[in-house]
Parts: C-alpha cells; sequence; structure tokens
C-alpha cells in the first residue's frame, strides 16, 4: 500500500517570542491509502497531537501502527475509537508506535470520512540570528 504523507505542523513565534501561531494546512483521509506522518517524533517531547476531524455520520476506528524501532513496538498496534467530529489525540508512548525513520503509520476503518492534521511544538533551543 502506497500511504499519503504528511508532515508534522509547528508554530512560528512572533517577533516578541511570547506568542506563537500555526497555519493549520488539513489534509483529506483516503481511507484505502491510510497516513504517514513524516518525522512525527522527531521533537521528542511528547507534544504532538494528531488531529483528526471524522465528517461520517457514525463513529469510525483509527489504527495507530505498532512500529519497528524499539522493543516495546512488540506490544502492537492499539485501535482508537474516533467519534463524530473534531478529536484531538496525544500518543504517550513514542516508542511504541515510532518507526526506524521517526515517522508513524496510520490506517482508518472503511466508511471514515474527514480530514487529519499534525501539530507539535519545537524541542530545544532555536539558531539566534
Amino acid at each position: 500500500m502506497t500511504r499519503d504523507i504528511i508532515n508534522v505542523q509547528y508554530p512560528t513565534l512572533d517577533h516578541t517570542e511570547s506568542v506563537a501561531n500555526i497555519a493549520i494546512t488539513k489534509q483529506s483521509v483516503t481511507v484505502a491509502n491510510g497516513i504517514t506522518i513524516e518525522e512525527a517524533f522527531s521533537n521528542k517531547n511528547n507534544s504532538l497531537f494528531i488531529v483528526i476531524d471524522n465528517t461520517a455520520t457514525a463513529e469510525s476506528l483509527l489504527t495507530v501502527k505498532a512500529g519497528d524501532a524499539y522493543p516495546n513496538s512488540m506490544l502492537g498496534d492499539i485501535v482508537i475509537e474516533l467519534p463524530t467530529g473534531v478529536s484531538a489525540i496525544q500518543l504517550q508512548d513514542l516508542s511504541r508506535f515510532e518507526k526506524a525513520d521517526g515517522s508513524i503509520d496510520l490506517d482508518f476503518e472503511t466508511g471514515f470520512a474527514g480530514t487529519i492534521y499534525a501539530i507539535a511544538k519545537w524541542a530545544g533551543v532555536r539558531e539566534v540570528n
């Protein structure tokens, strides 16, 4: 299967560095393809949120696929119920789902319709200009 790719979206700090803003870009989900979130765990600070808008008329299921980078991936996939409307998902056991390239794979149940995006905050210190 060739998965659709999305990237994590990060905030841009204003000139005072007191306020951060993210201009969100949503992607429609093609159920047959599934989603890969590239570099999902490059921030390493547990700030990743996956936001899914289920526009179908019924609940659906999301499968967060087990990764291949760490031993606790042996715990396997996890299935999450997606109610209709917007859900924000935060993964606490990052290494369970992280693939060797730092990405994560998501599969959607047949009948799901909607959009997805992923956001996180930067970890570490930014370069001084």
